[in-house]
């Protein structure tokens, strides 16, 4: 039986990559870069806004300067356009709300910048209730480090074999396996069921119901 589901936001809870693809396009254009198909962002989405942005540029331009210019221009963008095209994944709402009614104690874990997180999560999930909620902040690594899942377990004490982190990307698994705590991979994301199979997520599910069985 599991007491805590721990969720990626990205990808896992929300589909955001237009949003993403968007501002980050933004700030390419507005230095006078080359932008990218909204359909490449998935494979550089993932390890926080900084690497996107580094991800995005030429490797000419990939200098500590242009890429803090370029993320100061993707922030401003992205806290005005956050919500333009982000949509929760089908069933998503129903797994959440469902793990309220049981009690189940629910996080995130993004490493999305942590004021993003908060505005976007307030806006599409208003009514559920949330143990802790966690995005990228200043002096705390980013995953697949594991120091936000243990600055969760600090905001929400439980033992980790009650921990289940929910993720949909490899950067995701390793954060569990650092954690030491059970992995699911989710295939409706980012990337492919076969980066989380070579990732070696303790379990894989193609909809969100199946996440119900494995809370026990």
């Amino acid at each position: 039986m599991k007491s805590l589901a721990i969720f990626d936001l990205d990808g896992t809870l929300l589909n955001t990559i237009d949003d993403l693809g968007n501002s980050c396009n933004h700030a390419l254009r507005s230095m006078g870069f080359p932008t990218h198909a909204l359909m490449s962002y998935p494979m550089m989405v993932g390890n926080g806004i900084t690497r996107l942005i580094e991800r995005a540029l030429p490797d000419e331009a990939r200098t500590p300067e242009i890429i803090n210019s370029a993320r100061r221009l993707f922030v401003d963008h992205y806290n005005d356009h956050c919500c333009d095209a982000t949509v929760p994944y089908p069933g998503i709402p129903q797994l959440l709300a469902e793990l309220n009614k049981r009690n189940v104690n629910i996080a995130v874990a993004s490493n999305k910048y942590d004021s993003a997180v908060h505005r976007i999560i307030a806006r599409y999930f208003p009514d559920i209730r949330f143990a802790a909620i966690f995005g990228q902040l200043e002096g705390i690594p980013t995953k697949p480090d594991p120091s936000i899942v243990f600055e969760i377990l600090t905001a929400c004490p439980t033992p980790k074999s009650e921990t289940l982190f929910i993720g949909d990307s490899a950067v995701d698994i390793e954060t569990a396996r650092r954690a030491c705590v059970d992995s699911v991979g989710v295939t409706w994301g980012f990337r492919s069921e076969n980066e989380l199979r070579k990732a070696f997520a303790d379990n894989i599910v193609s909809d969100p119901d199946d996440i119900l069985s494995l809370i026990g």
